[in-house]
């Protein structure tokens, strides 16, 4: 009897079948593994390019950024450090030694401040270089408004995604109608707004002791989650006049205090939708063991959800830094010099080594919480 084998070797394949079928399961076609490769390879240096540009124009000299374009140092162009020396020479107290000094009396004030209740440290003044102070600037502002918008929209989050909320939807009109009513009799009428706030406050509790029981129509989570969210949908030129009164009126302009502010509240919607998202993945099985054994909501909040939820809170970390870093229409309305940011800063002097000050941090940043990064997409992604 004859021994008959059937295969489908490369042997008894054509030339069209090699180059258009896959040699396996899971892998590529060699014409379609050249396709896909050239077309990542091309859309990778459509988006590198730019940054590249920027690259080398920090270290090119005015003639060749006027007369180019120039691409390949060495080749094209030959590399200086001329427009480094030229920003740093052109701002005083910008030298190496200044920049040491600036860091001891940055350690000097804080010292004095923190021991003023105890002992009196006069403050010495200091000799702030531009640049540095658009650096720190920026770091101080993005971290903590990141800070403040983890820390509160984590605790919404959680509250959203494990207790119901059913307020009234004829109560939430009423408390928005009153506070209308506040705003305009202080303005038109001059009724003080302690007098105002006041009446208004003791007409909606008996509004909502007397009729809010005939409503029907109620507020979920969702909801609340839904319009949270659409509040960042709006552009920020709708709140920057009034941000401006208000700082203004307080005292608070070009200050930190109001960047901080303002990042916070913008960066709170991304951090409660994303957060709840990753809440929700968990098996509320560990909560409901914690509570059985006494815990608190604060915490299985703080000792269950975080720790479990810690790729996450990176991932969205992250987001809110990179967001406040490079965010320029407020810190451009809101800030003239003392709480000038880098965006600001480089728009004002068009200087490529500044954008490039901008770009490291960043992708240092990136790279450091990439990991985190990965866990909390597939955190995310994957439920049940």
């Amino acid at each position: 009897m004859a021994d008959h084998s059937f295969g489908f070797g490369k042997s008894g394949q054509n030339l069209f079948e090699r180059l258009f079928e896959p040699p396996a399961v899971g892998k590529m076609s060699p014409v379609g593994k050249v396709v896909t490769y050239s077309v990542l390879i091309f859309w990778s240096v459509i988006v590198v390019f730019p940054t590249y540009w920027i690259v080398i124009s920090a270290f090119k000299d005015s003639e060749a950024v006027n007369t180019g374009p120039y691409f390949i140092p060495f080749v094209d162009f030959q590399p200086t450090l001329d427009v480094w020396r030229a920003m740093f020479n052109y701002y005083p107290h910008c030298d190496g030694y200044a920049i040491v000094r600036q860091l001891a009396l940055l350690v000097h004030n804080s010292v004095s401040y923190v021991m003023e209740p105890i002992v009196h440290i006069d403050p010495m003044e200091p000799q702030i270089c531009k640049i540095w102070q658009a650096f720190t600037n920026s770091l101080v502002i993005s971290v903590s408004s990141t800070a403040l918008s983890i820390t509160i929209g984590s605790m919404a989050a959680y509250g959203l995604a494990r207790i119901q909320y059913k307020p009234k939807l004829g109560n939430i009109i009423a408390f928005v109608v009153l506070g209308i009513g506040v705003i305009l009799t202080a303005n038109f009428l001059s009724v003080p707004w302690q007098l105002s706030s006041a009446v208004a406050l003791a007409l909606f509790f008996l509004f909502a002791r007397s009729l809010g029981k005939h409503f029907k129509a109620t507020v979920g989570s969702k909801a609340i989650l839904i319009w949270m969210i659409s509040q960042r949908i709006l552009p920020p030129f709708v709140v920057l006049i009034p941000s401006y009164m208000i700082f203004l009126e307080v005292g608070l302009l070009d200050t930190s205090m109001a960047l901080i502010a303002v990042y916070t509240v913008t960066n709170l919607p991304i951090v409660i939708w994303l957060m709840y998202d990753f809440i929700t993945s968990l098996p509320i099985e560990l909560e409901e063991s914690a509570m059985l054994d006494g815990a608190t909501r604060f915490g299985i909040f703080w000792d269950i959800v975080l720790p479990l939820t810690r790729s996450g809170v990176a991932a969205t970390a992250l987001l809110c830094l990179i967001l406040n870093w490079n965010e320029y229409i407020i810190a451009a309305f809101l800030s003239t010099s003392r709480a000038q940011t880098l965006p600001v800063f480089a728009e004002l002097w068009g200087e490529s080594p500044v954008v490039l000050a901008m770009i490291i941090p960043a992708i240092f940043m990136a790279a450091f919480l990439q990991r985190f990064i990965a866990r909390g997409v597939l955190l995310g992604a994957v439920k049940g």
